[in-house]
């Protein structure tokens, strides 16, 4: 609602008591196919590390592993996310943060005399769904797979699960605290009421020029600085060969003796029957069933005799064998050798008395063979396909058990083998960029880029028909920054583009600085050689900005965080140029009257409360256990990720 809402809603603690940094919820992933699990835990502790809390390390293989651990998390919402992207909106940060802070709520829980039982660990693993067995028994042997899949073991998933049940105990009795006292929420309430006034200058890049062409020694500045932009991400070359419906093709066409043979077995379906159409009432007991009858009988409608006994009729359009397995075969019999019209029943029913009308007989034709040929060959074909492709998959599936390779594989069943381009997790060719992924290809590409190299071949199904493909990782193109001699172009179009941005930033720094001494924005704008939109007004109030559902325009969020007769510069979005937003005027609210704003801010309080206590409660528990982080050696981590021996922030 208010930034102070929404910095709790971002606060750290609140996003680690919503994702807790724990192996049980990795395991939960890779129990349900979310996979990319690599290895969790505090073990590792040899080596550099990356912080320390009351004397225990994080390391940085540790660190390394759970960004990645947390990149596939957050993968399964958004696919396309990838390491840049991750590291550069802080999610590795993040990372650090819950990792840090968990270690430290279970430090403090410790010395508080907390512990955590086998038996509590046990129950939570036996709560994930998918380790559990057809009976709902914790299944052992899928655990097993699991740890050895995700190249984890079990000393580290109990102590990420202790971890997580001690900062459960600590932080819950807590985090559901809603209570907000009234005097709380009235300056809240007020400051929704609060409106501001002023007005907008926009300062286009556009409208700076391109300016002379960039020397080389420029271009090789500028590139020097933003290589990161010239990076294309970690690419991979995957070998599959796809197994389908047409390969199978031969072997799936039924014979003129199957057709004969199915229709045979199923000649009752094509015989010629009838359906009714039945409206039918259910009483409890003869006597309400009889007075139905009786009204049935005098000319009412089935569903009118049954209203005024406060039932409900039916109507439905059945055949005998499914009439029969709703009621009875002795109601089935007297239904369907009743003529249109009739009126059957009271007839004693499972549930009670039965009354029933037929309103309307529908012949329903036979077929002939030649007339079920059609229905049955596909069927018959779909059937057979699907058990040729299934008994070539057992077959992959043994082979690829016993250590068979990607080719052995292909040579033995006589597949074509293919190789992709170097191409991106999204599927896209850097190489190529007028070549639009192919959809087909993401169950093929997501299993590429789970696996690690040197992990057997996979088999990963591919489409609905029962395709699927055996998958083998080729080779990792890691993440590398394109020659400026390939990019000149682009570096050229990017330096021209920032000059320009620079520019208008240094024009709307200097009608800031003019307003400053008193100017208006008009007449800060005017007289700089530059041709500029007209400034605009701006008004709003802070529940107007609240109830945005896309969110307030920047200029008005900035508005609302300046001093009275001051100006500020922003920049636009898609570094279009800069804003310049001077405020004129606020009027103060007061929320004093109106007992309605007071109780809904207060509510809109409660639902946070808890999170911030938990976050001051966080920031304490950190404190007096004592938290230390290698700043150059995050930064090293980072970098490793990003594939770059400079520093992730650049």
């Amino acid at each position: 609602m208010l930034s102070f809402f929404r910095r709790i809603i971002n606060s750290k603690v609140g996003v680690i008591v919503t994702l807790a940094v724990l192996a049980i919820i990795a395991l939960a992933f890779a129990a349900g196919d979310v996979t990319g699990l690599r290895t969790t835990g505090m073990g590792g502790l040899s080596g550099n590390n990356v912080a320390k809390v009351d004397g225990d390390a994080i390391s940085v293989a540790t660190f390394k592993a759970r960004v990645q651990t947390e990149l596939e998390g957050f993968r399964q919402q958004q696919p396309t996310l990838d390491m840049n992207s991750f590291v550069a909106q802080g999610g590795a940060d993040g990372t650090l943060q819950r990792l840090v802070t968990a270690l430290a709520f279970q430090h403090f829980g410790e010395d508080q005399g907390m512990a955590v039982s086998k038996r509590s660990i046990d129950g939570e693993l036996a709560s994930i769904p998918g380790l559990q067995a057809a009976n709902g028994s914790f299944d052992m042997a899928t655990y097993q797979r699991l740890l050895s899949e995700r190249h984890l073991t079990d000393p580290q998933v109990r102590s990420d699960i202790a971890q997580q049940i001690i900062t459960e105990r600590l932080t819950m009795p807590t985090i559901g605290a809603s209570q907000v006292p009234v005097k709380l929420g009235l300056p809240y309430a007020s400051l929704l009421l609060e409106k501001r006034s002023g007005e907008v200058a926009f300062v286009p890049a556009s409208a700076m020029g391109s300016g002379p062409a960039p020397t080389d020694a420029e271009l090789q500045a500028f590139y020097s600085r933003n290589t990161a932009r010239y990076t294309v991400p970690e690419r991979r070359i995957v070998r599959y060969a796809l197994v389908t419906p047409d390969a199978v093709k031969a072997k799936a066409t039924p014979t003129d003796a199957e057709v004969a043979q199915a229709y045979q077995a199923a000649r009752a379906k094509y015989q010629p029957s009838e359906k009714r159409t039945v409206d039918s009432v259910v009483a409890a007991d003869q006597a309400t069933a009889a007075t139905i009858a009786a009204k049935v009988k005098a000319g009412a409608t089935v569903a009118d005799a049954a209203r005024t006994a406060g039932l409900e009729a039916a109507s439905q359009s059945v055949d005998k064998a499914t009439f029969t397995g709703a009621t009875s075969p002795a109601i089935a019999d007297a239904v369907f050798t009743a003529a249109k019209g009739a009126l059957i029943g009271p007839v004693k029913a499972p549930l009670g008395y039965i009354v029933a009308r037929v309103t309307a007989i529908t012949a329903v034709p036979g077929k002939s063979l030649d007339q079920a040929r059609g229905e049955i060959i596909a069927a018959l074909t779909q059937r057979k396909s699907a058990d040729q492709l299934g008994a070539i998959h057992d077959a992959i599936d043994d082979a690829l058990g016993k250590t068979s390779t990607f080719d052995e594989v292909v040579a033995d069943q006589k597949l074509a083998a293919r190789a992709t381009p170097a191409l991106l997790r999204s599927g896209a060719d850097p190489d190529n960029p007028t070549a639009k992924p192919d959809p087909a290809m993401a169950p093929i590409l997501a299993a590429a880029f789970q696996a690690e190299e040197g992990d057997d071949p996979q088999l990963v199904t591919v489409s609905s028909d029962g395709s699927f493909a055996v998958v083998a990782l080729g080779r990792v193109v890691p993440a590398a920054a394109r020659p400026l001699a390939a990019v000149r172009a682009d570096v050229a179009r990017d330096f021209a583009a920032d000059r320009a941005r620079a520019a208008a930033r240094r024009l709307a720094g200097t009608i800031v600085a003019k307003i400053g001494k008193g100017a208006t924005l008009s007449a800060a704008m005017a007289g700089n050689g530059v041709a500029l939109p007209a400034a605009k007004p701006l008004a709003a109030s802070r529940a107007q900005l609240a109830s945005n559902p896309r969110g307030a325009p920047p200029a008005l969020v900035l508005m609302f965080s300046m001093a009275q007769g001051t100006a500020k510069m922003l920049e636009a979005p898609e570094q279009g140029g800069w804003f310049v937003v001077k405020l004129d005027r606020i009027d103060r609210g007061d929320a004093s009257r109106n007992p309605g704003v007071v109780a809904a801010t207060r509510a809109d309080l409660g639902r946070l409360m808890g999170r911030e206590y938990v976050d001051q409660f966080a920031r304490a528990v950190r404190a007096a256990v004592g938290v230390k982080i290698d700043a150059a050696a995050v930064a090293g981590v980072k970098a490793d990720l990003l594939g770059r021996s400079g520093s992730a922030g650049e």
